[in-house]
C-alpha cells in the first residue's frame, strides 16, 4: 500500500517535490519517473485487485495513466489542484471503470467510489490523441513511397533538408523541401478522409 505515514502539513515542501518530479517526468528523468512509480502504485494495484482486477491489469492502468500525466507534464500548461496521488488515483479510476464496462465486468463498488478530481475531459483529450496516431499511422502507410520515407527521414529521423535531397535524390534542399510539402498534402487529404 502507499505510505500513509507522509505527513502533508507542509504543504508547500510537497507542493515542491510534486513539483520536481512532474518536472523530471516532462524531461523523461528517470528518477523521477521511479519516484513516481514507488510512491503511487501500491495505492494503483490495490484499486484495481479489489475491484475485479488483474496485477497485470493494474501495470496498464497504470502505464496508461503515467502517459496521461507526462502529457500534461510537457504541455506546459498543466496545473496540479490536488496532491499527485489523488490525481493519479482519479485518472486510474476512471480508466478502470471504463475497461471494465468495456470487458463487461463493471463492479458498482469502483463507481461508488467518491470521485476526487475531475478528469474526464483530460482522458477524451488523450483517447482522442490515440485515436489521432492510429489514424495517422494507417494514413502513413496508405500514403506510399517516396514520400512515406520522406516524411519518416525529416520528422522521425530529424534529416535536414540538404541531407534529405542527397539521400533521395533531388537536385537541392529546396526542391526537397517542395516535395516534402507536397507529401504533407497528400497525407493531410489520406487523414481527413480516413478519419471519417
Amino acid at each position: 500500500m502507499v505510505n500513509l505515514g507522509i505527513k502533508y502539513s507542509t504543504s508547500v515542501r510537497t507542493e515542491t517535490n510534486e513539483q520536481k518530479l512532474l518536472e523530471g517526468l516532462a524531461h523523461n528523468d528517470r528518477k523521477a519517473i521511479e519516484a513516481i512509480y514507488k510512491q503511487h502504485y501500491n495505492m494503483v494495484q490495490s484499486l484495481i485487485l479489489s475491484n475485479n482486477g488483474y496485477p497485470e491489469d493494474a501495470r496498464d492502468i497504470f502505464q496508461e495513466a503515467m502517459i496521461v500525466l507526462y502529457e500534461k507534464a510537457r504541455s506546459g500548461s498543466f496545473e496540479l489542484n490536488s496532491q499527485l496521488k489523488t490525481y493519479l488515483y482519479s485518472v486510474c479510476r476512471r480508466l478502470w471503470l471504463k475497461r471494465l464496462n468495456q470487458q463487461q465486468r463493471f463492479s458498482s463498488e469502483v463507481e461508488n467510489l467518491e470521485e476526487t478530481v475531475p478528469v474526464e475531459e483530460e482522458l477524451e483529450r488523450h483517447e482522442q490523441r490515440n485515436q489521432d496516431f492510429q489514424v495517422m499511422e494507417q494514413s502513413l502507410k496508405n500514403l506510399g513511397e517516396p514520400c512515406k520515407s520522406l516524411l519518416e527521414a525529416y520528422y522521425l529521423e530529424k534529416k535536414s533538408m540538404i541531407d534529405i535531397a542527397t539521400d533521395f535524390g533531388y537536385t537541392n534542399a529546396d526542391n526537397a523541401k517542395n516535395q516534402k510539402y507536397k507529401c504533407l498534402m497528400r497525407l493531410k487529404k489520406i487523414f481527413n478522409l480516413t478519419k471519417k
